[in-house]
């Protein structure tokens, strides 16, 4: 990125401004994309096409899975015609990186998720949000497939210069601690790990915590350091990332859902012929009812292997009463979310909840 056109740049699209230092970081971290893009993978024979896919996540995760998954049904179904390239976490920078090569055009598609996105498009912080949706899992999945939750998502993320395609589950967040948390009092004073997200800042503010925001590469040796005293994340990924080797407590508060976006650059799909769209749009539909088994396979195995591992972690569930109390602490993230997220965050909030409504009484 040019330098002095960055202050352009950031006006235009709304994003934060970085320092020449982080910058110029970024600069390096595309020359190596560039690398990457020409010797990461043989281009198959006769190839016309290649595709770009980043995640947010390392090889053996759900979106890993969701990536390479996708990358076989595009290259089968255009008979090698296109050769689609996945990137795991850490390859081409930090979260932000990948979202700012995605708006440049430098990548095709990506995962994306809202802990992340919400400093570029503050509404999607919505499904940060602790007790909103649903316990049950089939309810919010129908719910994130409702046309008018898609619809309102479309124009949030075009806005942006990113293209809308699917949000996914990756299951039940969780917590791992050094100490045992049953009530918002047992997390006084500790330090607990989120994404760069305001709204999870406040939410663990207000149960007591000292929040810590730490790229996910950095939050294992965080936690051995004892920089950290706990996280959250889906239990796959504690179990893939190896959290519970430095951690004593596996708690399930069942107080929010990982959700994941899959997104495009508008650039590549205006590129797109009308055939390659549909194409894109297929493989999405398909993918979203494959997801949901596979993460949930996922997040059952990966606890086994865990409590295998480790027999003597402590595993708890908190039960009603105890959720209780973390939903009254949680309570005032809805104003803060709006607060954040303005008079459109207030109308994505409320379309969300009518659609898990609508869901749970049809299930």
């Amino acid at each position: 990125m040019n330098l002095a056109a960055e202050p352009v740049f950031r006006r235009i699209t709304g994003w934060p401004p970085i320092s020449k230092t982080k910058c110029a970081v970024f600069l390096v971290v595309l020359l190596l994309a560039s690398s990457f893009f020409g010797c990461s993978k043989p281009q198959a024979e006769g190839a016309q096409e290649i595709w770009r896919f980043a995640i947010e996540e390392t090889q053996g995760s759900v979106q890993d899975t969701y990536a390479k998954r996708f990358e076989q049904l595009i290259e089968e179904r255009t008979d090698g015609e296109v050769d689609v390239v996945v990137y795991p976490y850490g390859t081409l920078g930090t979260s932000d990186h990948i979202l700012e090569q995605l708006h440049n055009g430098t990548l095709d598609f990506a995962m994306s998720s809202p802990g992340h996105l919400g400093k570029f498009i503050p509404e999607v912080q919505v499904f940060l949000l602790h007790f909103l949706m649903s316990d049950d899992e089939a309810v919010n999945i129908c719910a994130l497939q409702k046309p008018e939750v898609r619809a309102f998502l479309d124009k949030l993320y075009l806005e942006k210069g990113l293209h809308f395609l699917s949000a996914i589950s990756e299951g039940a967040m969780a917590w791992t601690t050094r100490e045992a948390v049953r009530t918002p009092d047992d997390f006084d004073g500790m330090k607990f790990r989120v994404m760069t997200s305001p709204l999870l800042i406040a939410a663990y503010e207000a149960y007591g915590a000292s929040p810590t925001p730490l790229p996910y590469s950095e939050v294992y040796s965080a936690l051995q350091l004892r920089m950290i005293d706990g996280q959250v994340n889906p239990v796959f990924a504690i179990e893939e990332m190896s959290f519970y080797e430095v951690t004593d407590w596996l708690i399930f508060p069942n107080h929010a859902y990982f959700i994941a976006t899959v997104a495009g650059s508008p650039k590549f799909f205006e590129r797109l012929s009308p055939s390659r769209r549909e194409l894109v749009e297929h493989v999405i539909n398909q993918l979203q009812g494959e997801i949901e088994t596979i993460q949930q396979r996922f997040n059952r195995k990966r606890l086994e292997s865990i409590e295998e591992r480790k027999p003597e972690m402590n595993v708890v569930r908190l039960d009603e009463a105890q959720r209780a109390r973390f939903r009254e602490a949680a309570a005032p993230m809805r104003k803060k979310f709006i607060e954040l997220a303005g008079e459109r965050g207030q109308q994505l909030l409320r379309t969300l909840r009518a659609a898990v409504t609508d869901c749970a009484a049809r299930n």
